[in-house]
């Protein structure tokens, strides 16, 4: 049976109207049904071209339960479906602030995946970061080539 569940994607938030009070029940209305939430943040290229990225997965985080088993998948909106990744430079950036940002006793154990257009190409890369733990993968999972390319990426650290 199903075990995990994506909370706060990118799209429904765009297309449903979803907030982060929404997104925050939905994971604690998760926890409760005995699965695994993995709830994502992450900023447009508006809010990250306005210097608001930082206050925008800030304030994405603070409803979240984060005291609870959860996983969080940062999501550069920007680079969703575009092909444009983050480097790898500013995913760890990001992905570092968001540990910063998590009680102190969860730092270590909640894990914080990226999901912003991961490929064969910058998966290697991404994956080296300390802060980031693994990679949502959107697009490039439905391709068989390309998804096995991540999954060797992975393997190969």
């Amino acid at each position: 049976g199903c075990t995990h569940v994506l909370c706060g994607h990118s799209e429904r938030r765009l297309f449903h109207g979803e907030n982060d009070g929404n997104v925050a029940a939905q994971a604690t209305a998760a926890l409760e049904a005995g699965l695994h939430p993995i709830i994502c943040i992450g900023e447009s290229a508006e809010e990250r071209d306005a210097g608001e990225a930082e206050l925008v997965v800030t304030r994405q985080l603070a409803p979240l339960p984060l005291g609870k088993d959860i996983t969080i998948a940062y999501e550069p909106v920007w680079a969703i479906g575009t092909g444009n990744t983050a480097t790898p430079e500013l995913a760890q950036e990001m992905h570092a602030l968001i540990r910063s940002l998590l009680p102190t006793g969860r730092r270590e154990t909640i894990r914080i995946l990226y999901g912003g257009s991961m490929k064969p190409e910058n998966a290697r890369e991404l994956l080296m970061k300390p802060d980031i733990d693994g990679g949502l993968v959107g697009g490039a999972s439905l391709k068989p080539d390309a998804f096995r390319g991540i999954i060797a990426a992975a393997r190969s650290l």
